[in-house]
């Protein structure tokens, strides 16, 4: 698929849904982060779930940093792939705080890399 077929399919899906809604549970965008890496092979409602215990206690990259790896799989542990993505959790934070004075870019050309 070249970049003008993609770049129009994607202009049709904005101007059939241009205010696409999630049903994962977020109040800011580093919450939303933090759903979305979690949700990978896992249903909206188990990351509720583990977010509604998670997120009163670390809900910045800094709170997570402190939990560290093993505070957040205590966290995250009902949903697939908890070890992985915990390390993924901590990685993504340090990169936010790095490089992005912890917050959530914007810009998609400015996201967290590796």
């Amino acid at each position: 698929m070249n970049k003008a077929k993609r770049l129009e399919i994607l202009t049709r899906l904005r101007d059939n849904n241009p205010h696409p809604t999630t049903e994962l549970n977020f109040t800011s965008p580093f919450e939303l982060l933090i759903a979305v890496l979690l949700s990978a092979q896992a249903t909206d409602v188990s990351v509720n779930k583990a977010t509604a215990k998670l997120y009163p206690v670390a809900n910045t990259p800094a709170a997570m940093l402190e939990l560290g790896v093993e505070g957040v799989k205590s966290y995250i542990k009902t949903i697939g792939l908890f070890n992985s993505k915990a390390e993924n959790v901590i990685k993504t934070c340090r990169i936010l705080l790095d490089k992005h004075n912890g917050e959530v870019p914007e810009d998609r050309g400015r996201t967290p890399e590796k």
